[in-house]
């Protein structure tokens, strides 16, 4: 499971790094729901682990990126936030990759 949510979390990497570009709002929404689950089993993983400090981390970004109640950041600050996610999450994958 955990090599699967690994790959998982790369793609979702990936489809961050497309909301810098111009997109339709329902690719926005998608993103935010397909985050918060991801995430949410990244956090329930680490916590099985016990990886503790990871599992808050993607538990915070759990909640940060839920469609219900958004945050209310600027396009500036949700690019910058997009960015160092996918960043993590690949520094994550490649870490996880060569153990």
């Amino acid at each position: 499971m955990d090599k699967l949510l690994n790959k998982i979390g790369a793609g979702l990497a990936l489809a961050l790094l497309l909301c810098l570009f111009p997109m339709p709002y329902g690719y926005y929404t998608l993103i935010r729901f397909t985050a918060m689950i991801i995430f949410g089993c990244m956090a329930f993983n680490f916590y099985k682990n016990k990886q503790i400090v990871f599992c808050l981390i993607a538990g915070f970004l759990s909640l940060l990126f839920q469609p219900f109640f958004k945050m209310a950041f600027g396009r500036a600050i949700w690019n910058l936030i997009d960015v160092i996610v996918a960043i993590s999450l690949f520094l994550l994958w490649y870490k996880n990759k060569n153990n």
